[in-house]
């Protein structure tokens, strides 16, 4: 039996609810029954919230789920709109006016010129430079790994390699890091689902306050003192006649050590587990990983889907499928349903590092906000897995991951590995 069928197989509960935090507490292969049905309908599924009341009945999303409407969804930025946030719960309006917006819960014109000053940022000598430190990164941790033998691939992998490049590209100090990773975790501990919204800033804000003053007094120094590092650029950037301010710069850091570091640490950690549960693929990769690696990155960031979702407003009414969204109402984007497309992927729930083409919307729909770390999420696992397998061939999981019930993202919180 095929890991379609197998999965096809279950029972699909008729009660699942996507709102629901229990949903998202089931085994894998019931949500993603569940998210097969809704994809055959031929109109997105409304999902009531639990904040909705007889004031407001209408509190919940619409579910995309299906690859050409999340695509059409993020590719129509002045219909499926960014601007209330993006993430469930929708941040507060005192949490923004606090601590800034970040990009993706920007629309232009606003979204394209901090965009615009963040691509100015990476000029042709800062890319090559970060291209190095990958492979050193990458070099550095492996002889580590190798020093001290079997542990938690998270802790002693997955979750250093992202983090090291990122901190180093950006120029942060050595002596903060190490706090401002336990501050990324504090910080999106609870993203997603949950069963009641905090009212009072709790420990993610506070987190996520002592995150962005850590970057903001090392941009007050870079811009007092300018260095080859991110950082500075951004600060110094002339686009538009301006750079980013400290509060922009927080909001920047924040989005990149959770977008650069979160969804990469998880999608290889993921990228572990898969190749450890199939041995076939494995052997496909290890006869010739300089020419399979890549294939085999794309792989593993549609099979696992670091982000699940993200939320859009409609700015107008629209219609799909019959089915007329209206204004103000809420969709929520879920892409990892998407990468489980029966009509855009052959034999959806397989692991295939040979798949071609492989559309999957891992970083997102297109459109304005995709993924600006596409490109260095992908160099990160390439360098990662080719020093991995080729130095630790026996490397592989040792056990079954520790997930993260989320709505949000695919968290792995740990995985022992052995080699």
């Amino acid at each position: 039996m095929t890991a379609h069928t197998e999965a096809a197989a279950r029972p699909v509960r008729a009660s699942a609810d996507l709102a629901d935090p229990r949903f998202w507490r089931l085994p894998a292969a019931e949500r993603d029954a569940a998210f097969a049905r809704l994809r055959d309908l031929d109109h997105p599924v409304f999902f009531t919230e639990r904040e909705a009341s007889a004031l407001c009945p209408r509190r919940g999303f619409h579910a995309l789920v299906r690859h050409a409407d999340v695509v059409a969804a993020s590719r129509s930025p002045r219909t499926f709109v960014s601007g209330p946030g993006v993430t469930t719960p929708e941040p507060a309006r005192w949490v923004r006016a606090l601590f800034g917006d970040s990009m993706v819960n920007l629309d232009d014109p606003r979204h394209a010129q901090l965009r615009r000053v963040v691509s100015r940022a990476f000029s042709p000598r800062l890319v090559a430079r970060v291209e190095e430190d990958i492979r050193a990164t990458a070099r550095r941790i492996v002889d580590d790994v190798a020093a001290r033998g079997p542990g938690d691939f998270v802790a002693a992998v997955a979750g250093p390699m992202p983090y090291e490049v990122i901190c180093t590209m950006m120029g942060i100090p050595e002596e903060p890091r190490r706090r401002i990773l336990d501050l990324v975790d504090d910080a999106t501990e609870h993203t997603g689902v949950r069963r009641r919204r905090l009212r009072v800033p709790g420990r993610g804000l506070r987190a996520l306050a002592r995150m962005q003053w850590l970057v903001a007094e090392v941009g007050r120094e870079r811009r007092r003192r300018p260095a080859d590092d991110l950082i500075s650029a951004l600060v110094t950037a002339d686009v538009d006649g301006r750079g980013l301010d400290s509060r922009e710069l927080g909001a920047f850091f924040s989005l990149l050590l959770v977008a650069g570091v979160e969804t990469t640490r998880n999608a290889m950690a993921h990228g572990l587990r898969l190749l450890t549960g199939h041995p076939e693929q494995r052997e496909l990769l290890m006869a010739d990983v300089e020419g399979r690696i890549g294939g085999a990155v794309e792989e593993m960031v549609r099979h696992s889907s670091p982000i699940i979702q993200f939320r859009r407003t409609l700015a107008h009414d629209h219609e799909i499928g019959g089915h007329v969204l209206r204004r103000g109402e809420k969709a929520v984007l879920f892409f990892a349903s998407a990468n489980r497309d029966a009509s855009v992927f052959a034999d959806p729930d397989a692991f295939d590092i040979t798949r071609s083409p492989n559309p999957h919307l891992g970083f997102g729909g297109g459109g304005p906000h995709f993924c600006l770390g596409a490109h260095l999420a992908r160099q990160e696992m390439r360098a990662l897995f080719t020093e991995l397998l080729t130095r630790l061939p026996q490397v592989r999981a040792a056990g079954e991951p520790v997930l993260v019930p989320s709505s949000f993202d695919h968290r792995v919180r740990s995985l022992p590995f052995t080699f």
